[in-house]
């Protein structure tokens, strides 16, 4: 045990504790993958599914026809089930226009109940002369027998989930051979029921296979079952009992290996399945061109050319039979075209297949790209960070597309994605931690920094100190540098000199603060949360605050001009800093929070946390100071006010107009400001009344328009969101507010 620690914490020291993280998150995953549970495997059903919608089969012929019962065929003539004499016409006029053979998506399990013999007992008006007449004739049953015989039919069997009566060893069955390991028919799905056709005609068919498809979890058909057990039997589906019959095949061969059922060979053919005997249908899109009318098929109104030469299906499309499925390429396709999709699959050759190999490759892959994120990422900044990731997840997805455009393979490329994205997650976050800890270090120096103001009030007033609070109107105020960890990361050799820097920003933006009538609540590494009109009053405080916000950015700008002159005298790369705030008003709970043993005169409030989602939101709106609606009210006569957006931020039930700072009162009265804002204000107009083409239009003058660069980014965003809602539009009763996905 001492041992194993020793080597652990060696391990440790020598790659981290968040690489020894991720090496153990590839093993876990790994063993995911192997285990392979329902969410992984939709999860790579989904990315299959995408890739025949991106990329289906393409017809160059259609030998297969659908004989289609259905709505104008119930309609024409009657409802379902018909007499078997006229099953039988059709068959003769199918075999007479030159159908190579015909297949039934159907089943007949019972004798007709229009039978001569049956009628005649079932009507009582009838003399016993007729009577006998009518038991002399030969039944419907024996009609359809002739017809079929007469013909190349395959009869549509189905399998049971329990068995209703036992099966007539008389009637045939379809031969079929296994080569290779022996007990792969325990992989077949298995169907506890048999229900075949009644034996007149049972026993001439040319063939008889099962027409029952498997749906996969989500109710999907994406494999259909080429070979099924029902009722202890080994048994052909209806698709490939007709290839069987077409290509006169005496035995089907099922090659197996250890893994399962691997193919199913015909003469020269052989169909490549799953482990399970099934055959990934590779579907085009629904044809509508290859049904025809069973009642036009017995008025005998159907071109030849339609019929000879083809292999028929007989089935419905009519929704009251109840027989439609979806598939990857359709939400509504008649269950009999999924066995035409798997026919002209085979006969173009144009079949999918998940080899053998896939699940090596994905593992291999997940292996190899997870070891090189674990070596790399953390040595890489957050840009080249997220290059390598876009990269990675560009191979992964590439190579998946490559085979299955080229070679028509499934390899699923969405485990390994998930695996390095969890291994990619691991690291960002340990870096994220690792920078957390570096604020919380540069906060403990700023922590006794306290206001020369709230000193004299609290020296004044020490009844302040007592835990507690009270309610009053503030304007709060967040700031924080953009790109922190990118500076962060360009002092990894030089922390004294990244302490330094901050102090260098800091100190001047807590002296325009203070001096603005302001209190810095808390220092949060290179964030600052500051607030007015506590603990003293002010009754400017939202124009302070404003004020302070501008002089903040021009502080900033003087630091960076120092900076660059320095970088470029000492040769070192210039990060220049960039500060987003967020200024809000409202009412807030301020006081001396915390313990008898450390307090901290704070503020708390619904009206805080709006400022800090404020700020945050500076970066995705293009400008650096964003105001709610009470700041920009108070300060409309001071500020050039630009108005954002009506947004709904996240933990809270209110919508909120924001506005952003673009200037003092000389940009407010300038030319180009007013021609931007007239801009803007047609533009949300435009939006907010779904006219979206107007509010593209406003844009596209915006942009031809002096100063129009500062508002490009709130155009691009704009523009993203109605090209949005012109595929998706809002609901009804949209009052124009927009849901911020993140805080």
């Amino acid at each position: 045990m001492k041992r194993l620690k020793i080597l652990r914490r060696w391990f440790a020291r020598k790659l981290g504790f968040a690489r020894l993280m991720c090496l153990a998150l590839l093993v876990v995953f790994a063993g995911f993958r192997v285990w392979d549970p329902p969410p992984i495997q939709e999860l790579r059903l989904r990315t299959f599914d995408m890739f025949q919608l991106i990329d289906p089969r393409h017809k160059a012929a259609r030998p297969v026809t659908i004989i289609d019962i259905d709505d104008k065929s119930l309609a024409k003539l009657g409802q379902w089930p018909w007499p078997r004499t006229r099953i039988a016409d059709l068959i003769v006029n199918l075999t007479n226009l030159g159908a190579v053979t015909i297949g039934f998506d159907m089943v007949f399990s019972e004798a007709d109940r229009l039978n001569p013999d049956l009628v005649a007992g079932q009507m009582r008006s009838l003399d016993d002369a007729t009577r006998a007449k009518l038991r002399e004739l030969p039944t419907n049953d024996q009609i359809l027998s002739e017809a079929i015989k007469r013909s190349q039919v395959v009869l549509g069997e189905t399998g049971q989930p329990a068995i209703s009566s036992e099966i007539d060893k008389t009637l045939p069955f379809t031969g079929v051979a296994t080569v290779g390991e022996e007990g792969a028919e325990r992989f077949l799905f298995e169907f506890p029921g048999l229900l075949r056709n009644v034996p007149v005609i049972e026993k001439v068919a040319a063939g008889r296979g099962l027409f029952s498809i498997k749906t996969e979890r989500d109710g999907l058909i994406r494999r259909v079952p080429l070979i099924m057990r029902a009722q202890g039997n080994i048994m052909p589906s209806l698709s490939l009992e007709i290839l069987r019959v077409v290509t006169n095949t005496p035995t089907l061969l099922v090659r197996t290996d250890k893994t399962g059922i691997r193919a199913v060979r015909l003469k020269g053919v052989e169909i490549p399945t799953d482990k399970n005997g099934q055959l990934w249908v590779h579907y085009a899109r629904q044809d509508p061109s290859i049904y025809i009318s069973a009642a036009d098929v017995l008025d005998n109104t159907v071109p030849p050319a339609k019929i000879a030469g083809k292999l028929i299906l007989v089935g419905t499309s009519a929704v009251g039979l109840n027989d439609i499925k979806t598939t990857p390429v359709s939400s509504t396709m008649p269950g009999v075209e999924i066995h035409a999709q798997v026919l002209e699959s085979v006969l173009s050759r144009a079949v999918i297949s998940q080899p053998n190999y896939a699940l090596g490759v994905e593992l291999i892959a997940a292996l190899v790209i997870g070891l090189l994120v674990i070596i790399f990422t953390p040595n890489l900044g957050p840009v080249r960070l997220v290059l390598a990731g876009a990269m990675f997840a560009a191979i992964l997805v590439g190579v998946s597309w490559f085979y299955y455009a080229q070679y028509r393979y499934l390899i699923d490329f969405t485990y390994p994605l998930l695996s390095t994205t969890a291994i990619y997650l691991t690291l960002i976050f340990a870096s994220f931690v690792r920078e957390q800890r570096q604020r919380v270090q540069i906060r403990g120096m700023f922590a006794q920094y306290m206001s020369p103001v709230l000193v004299e009030q609290l020296a004044q007033s020490p009844e302040k100190l007592v835990l507690g609070g009270e309610e009053r109107e503030m304007t709060i105020m967040f700031s924080d540098v953009r790109g922190f960890t990118t500076i962060s990361e360009s002092y990894k050799q030089d922390p004294q000199g990244l302490i330094a820097l901050m102090n260098r920003f800091l100190t001047p933006l807590t002296d325009v603060i203070i001096d603005q009538k302001g209190y810095i609540d808390k220092y949060m590494g290179d964030a600052i949360m500051a607030f007015w009109n506590a603990p003293l009053d002010d009754a400017d405080h939202e124009v302070n605050a404003c004020e302070a916000a501008i002089q903040m950015l021009e502080q900033i700008d003087a630091v960076n001009k120092e900076r660059e002159r320095e970088a470029a005298d000492g040769g070192h790369v210039y990060i220049p800093l960039n500060v987003g705030i967020g200024l809000n008003t409202g009412i807030g709970v301020v006081g001396n929070m915390g313990s008898d043993l450390k307090k901290n005169y704070s503020v708390l409030g619904d009206s805080v946390n709006l400022a800090s989602r404020l700020e945050g939101q500076s970066k995705e709106y293009g400008f650096p100071i964003i105001v709610g609606s009470r700041t920009a009210l108070a300060a409309k006569d001071k500020f050039a006010i630009l108005e954002l957006d009506f947004i709904m931020v996240k933990g809270k039930t209110e919508p909120e107009v924001i506005y952003a700072i673009a200037g003092r009162e000389d940009v407010m009265h300038s030319g180009a400001f007013q021609r931007l804002r007239n801009v803007t204000i047609e533009m949300l107009g435009c939006y907010r009344g779904r006219d979206w083409q107007g509010a593209l239009n406003a844009i596209e003058r915006g942009r031809r328009s002096e100063d129009a660069d500062t508002l490009e980014k709130l155009f691009k965003l704009y523009e993203a969101r109605i090209k949005e809602f012109q595929i998706n539009p809002p609901a009804e009763g949209w009052n124009g507010a927009y849901a911020l996905l993140t805080k």
